[in-house]
């Protein structure tokens, strides 16, 4: 018995992507408070583009071995706040595997004063941090982490200041 022929292509369903609204709306499961993420902050100036950035480097605490993983945000700026929700992991296409965290590195221009970063999950917890940026006297500062106040909310990330890190313009 031949199959019929089709009048018109299916309809594939859409993805499941959450935006940030409704991350940051979502309620999450009551879970214990487990650090699996380090958000770090530092300066790099990049000489190719001769510009001098704002760097908010998200980690996982746990190492891969087997493959080289980073981590998928999704990133919205505005005046006081940067909302980074985290997608998930993908791989990335490389030859020498090396234990390591899932690592993604997020570029800002033009930070001055205070900002306040928020770490969102897919299920929604949300955790924050305050920075101080001043680029002139070349410093950061940290004024603070903070779980925002919402139903069932948790501590899953770490914010840190690496001055290590840090480069600047040699002028």
């Amino acid at each position: 018995m031949p199959l019929r022929k089709q009048e018109e292509l299916p309809k594939i369903p859409k993805t499941r992507k959450k935006s940030i609204d409704k991350a940051k709306s979502a309620t999450p499961q009551e879970k214990i408070d487990n650090v699996d993420y380090v958000a770090k902050v530092y300066y790099k100036y990049d000489s190719t583009q001769q510009k001098q950035f704002y760097v908010l480097s998200l980690e996982t605490v746990k190492e891969f071995t087997f493959l080289d993983y980073e981590i998928s945000v999704d990133v919205r700026k505005s005046k006081e706040t940067i909302d980074v929700s985290i997608l998930g992991l993908n791989t990335r296409q490389t030859y020498f595997v090396q234990p390591k965290p899932a690592i993604t590195e997020l570029f800002f221009e033009e930070l001055f004063g205070v900002f306040t970063f928020n770490i969102i999950k897919q299920d929604g917890s949300i955790n924050s941090g305050k920075f101080e940026f001043n680029v002139y006297k070349k410093e950061i500062k940290f004024l603070g982490a903070f779980i925002p106040e919402k139903k069932n909310n948790r501590l899953f990330c770490r914010f840190e200041i690496v001055e290590a890190n840090n480069t600047f313009s040699e002028e």
